[in-house]
């Protein structure tokens, strides 16, 4: 989505975009969002899903078992909240209040910091 294409969602009434791709928004599509006040889920973290399953399918498999389908929905549904709810903090936390952009941003930054320092790597 680009810069035109944004602006057409904004006029034509557009409240929520959720990316489903990997970055298929432009910076300058971001920006229209942004500006426009309009709820936009960055692809890092509306894909999230797809990333948690494949680890809650590892985590099944290492220990041979496996759940059924609520079973998973339910811990998915835990995942999804704690990022969104991340997402929020962060973005609150420094100075950018319900930018679920910079939100995700800073806390994947955060969460990879923390990662590399608990690792001795910094």
């Amino acid at each position: 989505i680009n810069e035109i294409d944004a602006k057409n969602l904004v006029k034509n009434g557009v409240y929520l975009v959720a990316e489903g791709a990997n970055m298929p928004t432009t910076p300058e599509g971001v920006k229209v969002f942004l500006e426009a006040g309009i709820l936009y889920a960055p692809a890092k973290a509306a894909n999230a899903g797809g990333v948690a399953t494949s680890g809650l399918e590892m985590s099944q498999n290492s220990m041979r078992i496996c759940w059924l389908r609520d079973e998973v929905e339910g811990r998915l549904k835990d995942i999804m909240q704690s990022i969104h709810q991340t997402c929020l903090e962060a973005a609150a936390a420094y100075g950018t209040p319900g930018n679920y952009v910079n939100g995700a941003n800073i806390a994947g930054f955060l969460k990879v910091a923390d990662a590399m320092m608990d690792q001795g790597v910094v």
